[in-house]
């Protein structure tokens, strides 16, 4: 038998494996690389600010569980308490202490009322706009163009990163982002602009007394990171004023930008918000909460129904409340973390001018992306102008990165993530490899000019 002397020879055997059991060979479609190409690697362990592979190839890793790991990868804190959990069961399907105890703590530091537990983000947004009608008595949703709150039927319109990697054309005014979502369904869901505070006036000035929602992404990183201007973050609490609830999707941004989320760091007072991630430290979690007297609608003290078998599962409760303890005992750990991202945005800004390649990079906090278009000190503010990215130049972009042992996310249209172990070491090694990256676009003429569709 002959034997292969590929540098990812295991990634590719389990990737065959997998596409033979498994849609795509993946259980999320981002990760299978379609848009960067190449195998995507196969993971066996991961430490700190690493990743290592199936082949034994070690990565610096920027995505962090595409966001959970704040901390860094099995943080010791995390895995101790997740290993006392497990002595004594992986789930009750009855209340335990440790749900409990995550709950006061999460309504605690965001100034909710009320929390629910579910399994996963999408559980979590889908939950709070059941609940948003329920108590409204409308039926109307309205969302932002490229904001993603996961797979739920009514929210797969106009959705987002995965949508925007893998899908060709413009999709039109509430048109669904999936095969499989009745017209029907997206009729309920209007959809606004992001960061445009006129169109969403207008639509609420024609269509306010039916909507029970407006759901958005306090920061958007789901079209690669878009920031909130004041005046859209002014239109947004107007909505509250014809009944309509403003429910924070912050399934990424909780715990992420603050330990308020980014409706702290913005000053924003929604009536609901959605977590997850970050308040599971790393195992399957979502979270719903806000205003007691909406929440107290909620079942079985109210008539909304929402159940879940392994909704506040010990082993997720427990790796939460070390994640949030240790980042409340830290008080200079969110300045730590905008520091490094802050360096790293100004170091890749310098290194693609350097090699004449036109990006924009868009940083708040522990949350980045670079884009593949405009002057390096111009700003993407919406997802027209995040769609205008040139999505070939990203991915050898990226494929260099790989290559050199740095771990990026694999989309022009998604946030990578800074972790409390990356320090200047790591900051150094990923600088140095994004040189010879944008060194190699240079050679191949790949760089994109301002305005270039993908």
């Amino acid at each position: 038998m002959t034997q292969t002397t590929s540098k990812t020879a295991q990634s590719e055997a389990l990737f065959a494996r997998a596409r033979a059991v498994t849609p795509g060979g993946v259980n999320s479609p981002v990760r299978a690389f379609k848009s960067v190409g190449g195998t995507p690697r196969f993971i066996r362990e991961a430490h700190g600010a690493y990743l290592t592979d199936a082949d034994g190839a070690r990565y610096i890793d920027y995505i962090g569980s595409w966001g959970p790991m704040i901390l860094g990868h099995n943080h010791p804190a995390v895995r101790e308490a997740v290993s006392d959990a497990l002595q004594f069961g992986t789930s009750f399907g009855a209340p335990g202490e440790r749900e409990v105890e995550l709950a006061e703590l999460v309504t605690r530091l965001t100034g909710t009322d009320k929390v629910r537990f579910t399994s996963s983000g999408t559980e979590a947004t889908m939950s709070a706009l059941r609940l948003a009608r329920g108590f409204t008595g409308r039926k109307l949703i309205v969302k932002f163009r490229g904001n993603y709150h996961g797979h739920a039927d009514g929210l797969l319109v106009e959705a987002g990163s995965g949508l925007m990697t893998n899908l060709d054309g413009a999709l039109g005014e509430s048109a669904p982002s999936s095969a499989g979502v009745p017209e029907e369904y997206a009729a309920l869901t209007l959809v606004s602009e992001y960061n445009d505070p006129a169109a969403l006036d207008t639509l609420m000035e024609g269509r306010g007394a039916e909507v029970a929602a407006v759901i958005f992404e306090p920061v958007v990183g789901n079209a690669g990171v878009l920031i909130p201007t004041p005046e859209f973050l002014a239109a947004l609490h107007r909505v509250q004023g014809v009944g309509a609830l403003l429910i924070a999707d912050e399934v990424m941004t909780g715990f992420r930008l603050s330990l308020n989320g980014a409706t702290g760091l913005l000053g924003l007072k929604p009536d609901l918000t959605c977590w997850g991630k970050i308040i599971g430290g790393g195992l399957p979690v979502g979270a719903y909460g806000g205003r007691g007297d909406v929440m107290d609608f909620v079942s079985p003290q109210g008539p909304v129904y929402q159940a879940g078998t392994l909704s506040g599962n010990p082993l997720a409760m427990a790796a939460g409340l070390a994640t949030l303890r240790t980042l409340e005992a830290d008080s200079g750990i969110y300045g730590r973390l905008e520091n490094y991202t802050s360096q790293l945005a100004d170091g890749l800004k310098t290194l693609a001018a350097e090699a004449g390649v036109a990006i924009s990079v868009n940083q708040i906090g522990s949350m980045l992306t670079p884009f593949f278009q405009g002057a390096p000190h111009s700003s993407v503010r919406d997802y027209a102008q995040a769609a205008r990215s040139d999505t070939q130049g990203f991915g050898r972009w990226f494929q260099g990165l790989l290559s050199r042992g740095i771990y990026w996310a694999p989309s022009q249209f998604e946030s990578i993530f800074v972790s409390a172990s990356h320090t200047g070491a790591e900051l150094d090694a990923t600088l140095e490899a994004a040189r010879a990256a944008f060194a190699d676009l240079n050679q191949t003429n790949l760089a994109a000019p301002e305005g270039v569709s993908p």
